[in-house]
Formats: C-alpha cells, structure tokens, sequence
C-alpha cells in the first residue's frame, strides 16, 4: 500500500513464492481496497443501496485469497491494520466486520509468524475493555488466538475434523448444518437451484471431483506441519505429494498428528509450542524418507483449502420432522457408540418423534374400561398393538387436531412402562436455562430503571459472568433456516414441542447442541422491507424477523440479508447450461454458521384460543413473530373506512371486544388495564417497530386509527406480555399467527397470550413443590433462571447499540 505506516514490516515476512496451479498474488493494495469496498457505511440504509453487491464482495474477497498462501497471508496483514487504525479513529462499526473477516483468514493461512499472532492476540485483548457485544466477540476470539498461537493448525485441524466427521479418537466432536427451506418459496427450479448449490459445494476446486475421508485427512496433516514449520523448513508441494502416494497408511500419520495437537492444547503449549515443532517435525522428515525422498530444509507451501461442512437440504413440508432426523444422523454417526442408549431410549428415538407425543398441558381423553386392565384378562381378538391405541392415532395428525369420535371410542393401550425423570436428567435441562440466563445483566441493553429481564431483547450472553456452564455435547447441530416469517413461527412451534417433549424424556438434549441460523427469503413479488426506521411500514412484509436483525447487526444485513435477495437472481444465472456453477450461497452459509455465534433471543408467546362452539375444544399454539384477529364480516368496511379521509367516532364499524392487558412501562411500574373497545381486528407484533421502540414484549395495534375509536383513553400502540381478548356480542373472529394460512383458527370467541414457560424451569419449580420450599417464592437456583422460553438465532454480533 502506498500509505505504509513506521511500523509496517510486512514485507520481511511474505516472502512465500506462490506454487505452480496457486492463484496470481494479489497485490497489498488491491487487497485494501477490497476489504474497504465491503465494509458497512452508516449511508448504507440511508441510500438504500444493492447490499447484495457488499455480500459478493465478500465472497470474492476470501475466494482470491484461498488458493494461494501469499495472498492469505498479506490479507491477515491488512486486517490487523485496518483493526488497529479503527480502534485509534474510534471507527467501532468496522470493528466486528474486519474481526469476523479477519479470523476466517487465519484459520485458512499456511504459516503465521508468531509476531502477526501477538498483535492480534493483543487487539482482540483491548476489546474486554469494550462494552457488548464487542468484549463478547473479543473474548472468544482471545482465546482461539491464544490457544492457535501455542498450538498452530488446532482451529483447522478441529474444524475439518468435525465438520467432515473424519474417525479418530482424540477429537470426539462432530458438526452438520441442516438447511430447512420453506417449500412454498424454494418450489420448483429455485428449490433445485439450491439443492445443486449445495451438492456442489463438496467438490471444492479439485478436478477429480468430491473429496474422501483420506483427502480431508491429508489435508490436514498438511496445514498442521506447515502451521508450526513455515516455509523455512517444510516444502509444501512435496509433503503434498507424499501424502498422496501414501493413500490408506495416510491415517495413521492423521491419528498422529491429532494427539499431537490435543496434547499441546491440553498441555497449554507449555514451553511456547516447541514440543509440538520437534513432533511434527520428526513426522515431516519420516513422511518424506518413507516416499524416498531426501526432505528439504526450506521450500514453498502449498495451500489447503478449508472444505465447507457436511450439508443436507429439505423442504420442510408437513411430512418432515428434523428431530427425527437429527437422531438418524446421531445414530448414524461413527461416534455414537460411544454412548450407551437404554433400550426405552432407542424405542423412543426410533418410533416417536415431537410430533408424536402429546403435550403435557393438552385436554387429556380418558375411556372407561370394564376389563381389569391385565392384558392376559382382554376378551379373545382383542386388538393391543401400539397401532390401534389413541397416542398412535393422532401420529397421522397435528396435535392440535381434535380425535375423531371413533378413536375415542376405542379401548386405550400402549405398550411401554411409564419413567420419571431423574435428578440428573432434569439437571441438563437446568443447567440449558441457567447457562443461557445467569448472565442477564450483561446480556441486555438496561433503558431508565426498567430491569433487563423483563423489557430490553435480551443480544447473546456474557461469557465472563458465566458461573453454570453448559453440559458438553458431542454432537452440533447447525439448523439453518430459509424463509419468510411463516417458516420461523413452524420452527419455534417445533422447537417448543421438543423441549416439552424433553422435559418428560431426554434424548436429544443430552447429546445434540442446537445452533439456529435465519436466512430471510421471500417470493419475488414481496420484497424484504430495508426501511431501518419503520420495519412494519407495510403491513405485509413478510420478514420482519430478518429485517429487525439486519437493522442491529450490519454485517448481518451485508452477507446474509443480501443472499435472500440474490437467491433468485442465482436461480436465473444457473439456469444457463453453459455456465461454470460456483456453489455461491454454500460458501456463504458456511462462512455464517462458522463465525455467527453471537445469539439474539426473541420471546416465543403462548396463545390459548377458545371456540364459540361448546362442542370445540379450547387449542393451545405459540407464534414467534405475529397475530393477527379479525372480524370477517367487517373486513370490507373497515377498509372503505380507512380509505375515507374523516369519519366520526359514530361510524366506527366493528365488534365489541372486551380486553385485559398489563401494560409495560420503561420505569418498570406496570399497570393492569381493563377496557371494552369496538373494532374489526388488531395486528399484535413481537418484532418492535424501528430501533427506538426496541422492547421485549408485544405491541398491538387496531386496525382503525385512534381518532376513530370511541375510547379517547386508547393508545395508539398497546405495549404488554400479557393479553386477554374476548368478544362479547355473538360474534366470532379470526386468528392467524405468523402470517401463516395453514395456522389460521375461526369461529374463535377468546384468546389469552402469555409468554412461554420453559420446560427447564417448570423441572425447577416442580422438585422445589415436593419439598414443599414455598411455591410462590423464587428460591434457590429459580431465581436465576428466565422463566420464558426464548428462540435463539445466531448474527455476528447480536445487538450493536
């Protein structure tokens, strides 16, 4: 770069000469001006640019600098720069961005020199001193960098291995991402656009196609000698070769370099890593004398590409249920004989799933039964098979459906024994709330004297304070998302019925760590809303969700928001036969599940909805995003009305509801309101409206203008948790949650909205009544656990203030 500072003595270090095949080397100031062509500006919303052009920049960025160890080098070098020049301008929006980019970079560098390790190590220490989310992201990544500098190769070495599930038995982790996509979007030539996409991208930039076990292997082995040699005594194009004439015996030399790895980052690198130099130093000389030949003092290195992880696609129709496939991939897993399943559990995991199993608060059906309830006693052809019981009955059926009367009717039986739960068992699901709640003071953003757990968006968790954690699983879970609001109000219904689920019988939760991702996509003909200061400035924008994280974390809307616009214009490139497929959105959502690990919580609420007909049994849903009720009958004349300029309060058109809320109130001195109000229907949003308004609870809002309401004491925005509405004329509405059609109720006379109560804290409160420790009174470890049940989605930053 033709600004140099005193201080820049990258030259002495990038002298690696590129290999034969490498990508050109790049120079350092074309490399500047591409790390500075896809940071965020604060014009960026204010001029609503393509932000889809940012996310490709970045993608070409990371792919001109992969393939050649030169260029990933001299990339590390304009990071670390570019940070240390933000930290003196102040200049904290670029901070996270360049950290994120930054990070990737090392993680995929032949050699670092061990002074680029000590200006690192020493940036992402002076962001302890920042506030959230940058002592978060600081934190974590001082520790990587800790660990990386004693022991070279380990963040790759791991990252292969258990994204790729290699066999070994010293790193016992595995990971795989599961893209679920909402089929009413991704039907058609756009769902077999992205299903290639990702089918592709096990083929990395080898002509001989997907790449073996034995390939990641050697890779492997690769990074991690050239990691701790560097250039000056390892020749990287020849251990390549070597490794690759070796074929099978290539495994033990992976075994070897996995032990000698995880011993020095058990040991802590004690002696700054020379134990681990000579090791791998003696396997480099013996690889080579094994293939014959004479090893090389110094030489070139050679670049190992960092695969993308192990990805499955689905269309997440009604038929899908991704916890049975999460326990089909922990049963096929090469680790999971390491753990030893009781054979209720393997029943359990293998014919039931969510679904299957009724929900602990739902109206219990009993049948009278006039034998004495001994199976020997049932009269001759009786039926006791599992598949003539009411549980199997509703398998074929959502569990809000009600049974037929013939179901009813028929003798209940099922095979099996009834288990409590254990203390340890209901220890996991504690010790999940506990590790995700301990820390609330530093994980929420505190406005006036409102306390964080009741009112701000709770944005990640400070690790620091974090005395409870988490019980370590083996096994990761990377569930992303694609889709509107309608597919996240399915996932936290999903995710809700697993933890009840759990709470009578853990099975995934001590074994599997889930990790939720969110890509917003919508149908061409409703585009996502980029108005930062007004996410529901239309009323059908479909992904407010997605909106409202790209308006708190900005590289978040660089990379992630922009590849739900450019999905289709990629379907519309790929459709032509002769052009190169490049597994694009693959590469993106590798890069978003591997440095995304900053959680934003957002409240699942519960719903309870009662029927007009006293035949129709009361239905209990959650919603994630939006409810919406309405008066069919006044939906045409209420919108005339809109569209009228003035009417009076007596023209208001609509039913009579009456309404019980408590409202919410900075100072935190809530206050219980009663009220009867005419109206044809009321939008309740659990996404706040713009950055201002940014609290952690519902806001309602009629449908009529509060001019045109009777009641001048009503406000124009209700703000509360806790809803009652109920209708009092012979008039029934409707309900639809998250904008989901599938999910709509009629004929509905009453509604009670509340958030969600966790399963970990309900295991709490129930061991606390039978020792009789007062049941009104938090005590004990309840008094730090959050009571509501919150969904995680995975940003860059979570919330940035």
């Amino acid at each position: 770069m033709t600004n140099k500072a005193p201080w820049d003595n990258s030259n002495s270090v990038c002298s690696m000469e590129p290999a034969a095949g490498c990508s050109p080397t790049v120079p350092e100031g074309e490399l500047y001006r591409s790390v500075q062509a896809v940071l965020p500006r604060d014009t960026d919303n204010q001029q609503n640019p393509d932000l889809s052009n940012k996310g490709m920049l970045r993608w070409t960025l990371h792919k001109k600098v992969q393939n050649n160890p030169t260029n990933s080098l001299s990339l590390v070098w304009v990071l670390i720069k570019e940070l240390e020049k933000a930290e003196r301008w102040d200049s904290r929006k670029c901070i996270i961005p360049l950290l994120h980019t930054l990070m990737y970079a090392i993680i995929q560098t032949a050699y670092i020199p061990d002074e680029l390790y000590k200006r690192v190590y020493d940036f992402c220490k002076r962001l302890l001193t920042y506030p959230h989310p940058y002592c978060n992201v600081g934190l974590s990544y001082t520790r990587q960098i800790k660990t990386e500098r004693s022991t070279p190769g380990l963040m790759f070495q791991r990252m292969v291995t258990a994204e790729q599930r290699l066999k070994n038995e010293h790193y016992p982790f595995q990971e795989r991402i599961f893209v679920l996509a909402d089929p009413e979007i991704f039907s058609g030539s756009l769902g077999q656009v992205l299903l290639g996409d990702i089918e592709a991208s096990s083929s990395i930039s080898d002509s001989d196609g997907s790449l073996s076990p034995l390939d990641h292997m050697c890779n492997v082995v690769q990074h991690s000698i050239q990691a701790a040699l560097g250039a000056d005594q390892c020749d990287g194009p020849r251990l390549a070769q070597a490794l690759k004439d070796m074929g099978q015996d290539v495994e033990s030399h992976f075994q070897e370099v996995l032990a000698a790895l995880e011993q020095s980052a058990e040991e802590g690198g004690r002696g700054e890593g020379r134990a681990l130099r000579s090791r791998l130093k003696r396997l480099y000389s013996r690889i080579l004398t094994d293939t014959d030949s004479e090893p090389l003092s110094s030489g070139r290195l050679r670049d190992c590409p960092l695969p993308n992880p192990e990805m499955s696609f689905h269309l997440w129709t009604e038929d899908l249920d991704i916890w049975r496939e999460l326990a089909k991939w922990f049963r096929s897993s090469s680790m999971s004989d390491q753990f030893s399943l009781s054979q209720e559990q393997e029943d359990f995991e293998l014919g039931e799933s969510p679904g299957d199993v009724m929900p602990s608060d739902m109206t219990r059906f009993s049948v009278m039964s006039n034998d004495s309830g001994i199976e020997r006693d049932l009269p001759p052809g009786s039926d006791t098979s599992p598949s003539s019981s009411l549980d199997s009955a509703s398998i074929s059926t959502s569990w809000e459906q009600c049974r037929s009367e013939q179901d009813l009717s028929r003798l209940s039986r099922r095979g099996g024994i009834r288990m409590k739960t254990s203390v340890k068992d209901s220890m996991v699901l504690m010790q999940d709330t506990l590790e995700e709640h301990a820390s609330l003071g530093g994980g929420i953003r505190e406005r006036g004297g409102r306390k964080g757990e009741t009112l701000q968006r709770r944005a990640g968790g400070n690790t620091m304070q974090n005395l409870f954690p988490k019980q370590q699983r083996h096994f990761i879970a990377r569930i992303v998302i694609m889709g509107d609001d309608r597919v996240l109000g399915r996932l936290a219904k999903a995710y809700y019925l697993l933890r009840k689920r759990e709470a009578r019988r853990l099975f995934l939760t001590m074994k599997v760590n889930l990790q939720f991702y969110y890509i917003p996509v919508c149908s061409a003909t409703a585009p996502i809303s980029s108005n930062k200061g007004n996410l529901h400035q239309s009323k059908g924008n479909p992904c407010t969700l997605g909106s409202y994280l790209s308006m708190v974390d900005p590289w978040y809307s660089s990379n992630i928001k922009s590849l739900g616009c450019m999905i289709p214009k990629l379907a519309k490139l790929q459709m032509n036969p002769g052009r190169p497929k490049e597994p694009f959105v693959s590469d993106v959502i590798s890069y978003y599940v591997r440095t995304g690990q900053q959680p934003v919580y957002f409240t699942i609420y519960f719903v309870k909805i009662t029927f007009t007909s006293m035949t129709k049994d009361p239905v209990e849903d959650v919603f994630l995003t939006h409810l919406e009720m309405e008066f069919p009958e006044f939906r045409q004349i209420s919108a005339s009305c809109r569209d009228k300029p003035k009417k009076s309060s007596g023209e208001v058109c609509g039913a009579v509801i009456s309404m019980k809320y408590r409202k919410v109130t900075l100072s935190g001195r809530d206050i219980d309101i009663g009220m009867s109000v005419r109206t044809s229907g009321a939008q309740i949003s659990a996404i706040p409206s713009n950055e201002a308004e940014d609290l952690n609870c519902l806001t309602m809002t009629f449908n009529e203008s509060p001019t045109k309401l009777k009641n001048n004491t009503l406000e124009s925005k209700i703000r509360s948790s806790n809803i009652k509405i109920r209708t009092l004329e012979s008039r029934s509405f409707t309900v639809r949650l998250d904008r989901d059609c599938r999910r709509t109720y009629r004929d509905v006379q009453s509604i009670e909205i509340s958030p969600c109560l966790d399963p970990g804290y309900c295991v709490q409160k129930t061991m606390r009544s039978k020792f009789k420790l007062g049941e009104d009174k938090e005590a004990g470890l309840s008094k730090y656990m959050n009571k509501g049940l919150p969904l995680p989605i995975n940003t860059f930053a979570g919330i940035i203030t």
